[in-house]
């Protein structure tokens, strides 16, 4: 279907809510023309001139209950809408409502009725699949679409947090806690909707104290990016006030526990071209990690390795900022030098980082340490870099183009190093000496 001719208009009083829509429907149809409508400002739908101008429409208000003795409006609405013969395909997101208004609502007109508290991301792509599906003529349709296939049940609701503290998150069973950080905890948990266990981040700060930012930004980031490299996110939503993000799961750990227990030379060239190629992906797909190092480099099975949190993650063309003015984030100890200095960022800012954990594999140590944080950016951006082993001299031209103060002078692309990568593996020096 060609998605850059369809409009989908987002109707809603709750403003933040609509962006929330507006925002995950941006993601799944970039090529889409997305639009929101105030109801309050502009009357009943049905009554204005020609119907509201779009091919899809979601239409969020209070259905109410069954058991009240008048229609409620919005019901009505509903009837008006799906009465012309260009209507638009309706989504429903019923505040209130039950079985019997679901029932009402979907024999006047609507494609899909969901109760706004257990919308997610991926049970809006569904409802919003099947609306799209709509449109195109009977012939062109999946059977299961034109068959109008049932969509995926809602995640069951549950009463109580698993874990004691911390809010429960509908549709999942929290087991244990797997890390924490300043701003949030993530979880193992067991995923409803993918019988399968989950990595769940859930924010520690309340969404009206601006605890929806990162992680919202996270998941735009890396939603659209669609390769093993990168770590694939299932839902994200709010749940009692806090902002969730479902990830993958990795039994295995990250590459700074693997680290620990001991990498060889040839391990660590190995890892360096893998993360590399990573970084290539998520350059192509113009994303700046900007918080590069071990912690967040996962490992599979087959020792292939994973990228995670993008909560610093930032467009290429200069969008979603996340650094303030003042403000430096992420870890001292992978921080390139304009990142320390609070300059303007690009990919070669990440390959720095890249050659801070590729001298740690190497050598057992950080390049730079010092009694606080201030002293540790300082010598990135003015302390050389300690010298390898003559053991291990056969790394350094490629560490030390990583390592580069000037960016100008390192790598042009996780490509390049890519290529430096299977250059130094097929020359006569071969890597075995321990790093351990």
């Amino acid at each position: 279907m060609n998605y850059a001719a369809i409009r989908i208009l987002i109707v809603d009083r709750d403003a933040k809510y609509r962006e929330w829509v507006r925002l995950h429907l941006s993601i799944l149809y970039p090529q889409a023309a997305i639009d929101t409508l105030d109801p309050t400002d502009s009357g009943t739908l049905s009554a204005r001139s020609g119907g509201p101008a779009c091919e899809v429409l979601v239409l969020a208000a209070n259905f109410g209950t069954g058991d009240e003795e008048s229609e409620p409006p919005a019901l009505a609405e509903v009837r008006a809408l799906c009465a012309g013969g260009a209507a638009p395909v309706l989504v429903v997101l019923a505040e209130q409502g039950d079985e019997l208004r679901a029932v009402q609502t979907l024999r006047a007109g609507a494609t899909d009725y969901l109760p706004k508290r257990l919308v997610t991301p991926a049970r809006l792509k569904v409802a919003l699949d099947q609306a799209l599906q709509r449109l195109q003529p009977p012939a062109a349709r999946p059977e299961a679409l034109a068959n109008d296939a049932p969509a995926t049940p809602p995640r069951p609701a549950r009463a109580t947090p698993v874990v004691a503290g911390h809010p429960a998150i509908r549709g999942y069973d929290i087991t244990r806690k797997l890390s924490e950080s300043e701003k949030a905890v993530v979880y193992l948990a067991e995923s409803a909707a993918q019988s399968a266990e989950v990595a769940l981040k859930v924010s520690k700060i309340p969404c009206d104290e601006r605890g929806a930012e990162a992680l919202a930004r996270e998941y735009q980031a890396i939603v659209a990016v669609h390769d093993a490299a990168v770590v694939r996110i299932f839902d994200h939503g709010i749940e009692d006030g806090y902002e969730y993000l479902a990830m993958e799961y990795f039994p295995r750990g990250d590459l700074k526990a693997r680290m620990h227990v001991g990498v060889t030379e040839s391990e660590a060239l190995r890892f360096l071209e893998r993360i590399a190629t990573a970084l290539a992906v998520v350059h192509r797909a113009g994303i700046l990690h900007r918080d590069l190092k071990p912690p967040n480099v996962m490992l599979r099975d087959n020792d292939n390795i994973v990228l995670i949190d993008f909560g610093l993650a930032r467009q290429l063309d200069g969008s979603h900022h996340s650094t303030y003015t003042g403000v430096l984030r992420g870890s001292p100890y992978y921080m390139s030098p304009e990142q320390a200095l609070g300059e303007k960022l690009d990919p070669r800012s990440d390959l720095y980082s890249l050659g801070v954990i590729f001298h740690e594999m190497l050598t057992g140590r950080k390049p730079f340490v010092g009694n606080s944080a201030m002293e540790v950016l300082q010598q990135h951006v003015n302390a050389a870099p300690p010298r390898l082993p003559s053991s291990l001299g056969g790394y350094a031209p490629l560490l030390e183009r990583l390592l580069a103060k000037r960016r100008e002078e390192r790598y042009a692309s996780a490509e390049d190093v890519i290529t430096a990568c299977a250059e130094l593996r097929s020359g006569s020096r071969r890597p075995t000496q321990s790093a351990a």
